[in-house]
């Protein structure tokens, strides 16, 4: 059966402010992403632990901002400049 999309169907992905996550919720969209990033091809590689910490100061800088995408109900983190924001 198919369904006419409703509105909203292409909007853009909400920016969740992540000073209002709770410490639990944040860390583990930190964790998710950086298992999702993939291998390191660079000339060091980090710790799991390093990774995380790098992520949490990007979003502490306004490097990088935590997006909820409505249409797929899934959460990411994308670079601030990817949204068109500057930190």
């Amino acid at each position: 059966m198919n369904t006419p999309e409703g509105p909203g169907q292409d909007e853009a992905p909400i920016v969740v402010p992540h000073r209002e996550l709770s410490a639990a919720a944040l860390r583990g969209v930190v964790e998710s992403f950086v298992l999702r990033e993939g291998t390191d091809y660079g000339e060091r590689e980090f710790t799991f632990e390093q990774k995380v910490a790098q992520v949490m100061r990007q979003l502490e800088d306004g490097e990088a901002r935590v997006v909820f995408d409505s249409k797929t109900g899934t959460v990411d983190i994308v670079a601030a400049v990817m949204l068109g924001r500057s930190p």
